[in-house]
């Protein structure tokens, strides 16, 4: 079977998982990328052998070699540019979230119906080689029901700024950022029962507190520290048509003495952790036993996720299979993300 030829739009920080990951898998030919700024993507291309270099994703998309793209872009771009490139008869890898806002995800939805192409959500977190042999498990009834679960992703100093601070381009803050991953995996984990309700609180208390000296955190290109529109912190209870429950809390900045990320999920027969480390919680001979399983990696392989992430969907694309979490999921999630901050700007618990 001939090589996926693959374009990469925007090659900023994230991309470099994608671009990475591609050069690593025989089945795809990384063949063009594309970048606003010609020479972070001429330098793109020449790292990882791209023979073509484009700055207008139009003209990427226009390219009858290209047979699907990674969207790897401002959150405000990825509604247009992948409505785009489905119409343009290419498959689509879009990054996290799916886009800002639930009417651009239904129109993104329909774009893929129309077009007959497919459209994979990056939510990296299910790709995770823990988190499968988990979610085998929680297929096989080993948990029984999943009816509660707890994720939390806390950053003391992480704003990133730039880009991601701006809420016209990001759509938000830490939840829509890093929020989306634990609570898509909760969701997924769970079975991807329908939400029903959400009660949540944003804070914009601690801005980007770029005064902090002697110790260093992450800072997107762009980074401004006199820009900042997004929330400190948001939390939520998000509850399920099924009865289920996920409380979650996350941040870029906060009073806290440490880091700190944490995903839980409790069944009626047994119950497990998957940050920072998996374990496993049953009951054996009316004892309580606390299960450590033995894999390369007792929490997130970031890289190897990715790289999962991205032979999935060259093989869903060579197959014709439906990607593990495809644009309905992406829409799903577009839905509890929204609800959260309109319950937030309300102060009130929302339906969806």
């Amino acid at each position: 079977m001939k090589a996926v030829k693959i374009g990469v739009i925007g090659t900023g920080s994230i991309s470099s998982c994608h671009l990475q990951s591609y050069q690593n898998n025989s089945n795809a030919e990384l063949y063009a990328v594309c970048d606003l700024n010609e020479e972070r993507a001429r330098k793109a291309a020449d790292k990882y052998g791209a023979s073509k270099v484009y700055t207008d994703y139009r003209e990427l998309l226009a390219d009858p070699a290209i047979e699907a793209v990674s969207i790897c872009t401002w959150n405000n771009t990825h509604a247009e540019i992948s409505i785009a490139a489905l119409e343009a008869g290419k498959h689509v890898l879009v990054e996290k979230p799916l886009c800002r806002t639930v009417e651009d995800a239904l129109r993104i939805q329909e774009a893929v119906a129309a077009s007959g192409k497919l459209l994979q959500v990056g939510f990296v977190r299910r790709y995770d080689a823990n988190a499968q042999l988990l979610r085998s498990m929680v297929d096989k009834g080993e948990f029984g029901e999943l009816y509660y679960a707890k994720a939390t992703t806390i950053r003391r100093l992480g704003n990133p700024g730039g880009w991601f601070a701006d809420k016209e381009r990001s759509g938000g803050g830490p939840l829509i950022d890093i929020g989306v991953h634990v609570i898509d995996l909760c969701w997924y984990m769970m079975g991807r029962p329908k939400a029903v309700s959400v009660s949540a609180n944003t804070y914009r208390k601690l801005g980007n507190r770029s005064n902090v000296k002697n110790l260093s955190f992450y800072k997107a290109a762009d980074y401004d520290p006199s820009q900042n529109t997004v929330e400190d912190l948001a939390n939520a209870l998000i509850r399920f048509e099924n009865g289920a429950s996920l409380l979650v809390d996350v941040s870029f900045t906060l009073h806290a003495k440490d880091n700190e990320g944490a995903v839980k999920l409790y069944g009626d027969k047994g119950g497990f952790e998957i940050d920072p480390e998996m374990v496993i919680v049953t009951e054996k001979e009316d004892t309580i036993l606390n299960i450590y399983p033995q894999t390369d990696h007792k929490g997130f392989d970031f890289e190897g996720a990715f790289q999962n992430e991205i032979n999935h969907f060259i093989d869903c694309v060579q197959q014709g299979n439906t990607p593990i979490s495809p644009v309905e999921d992406g829409v799903e999630i577009m839905k509890i993300l929204c609800g959260i901050y309109e319950s937030a700007a309300k102060g009130a618990e929302v339906r969806l």
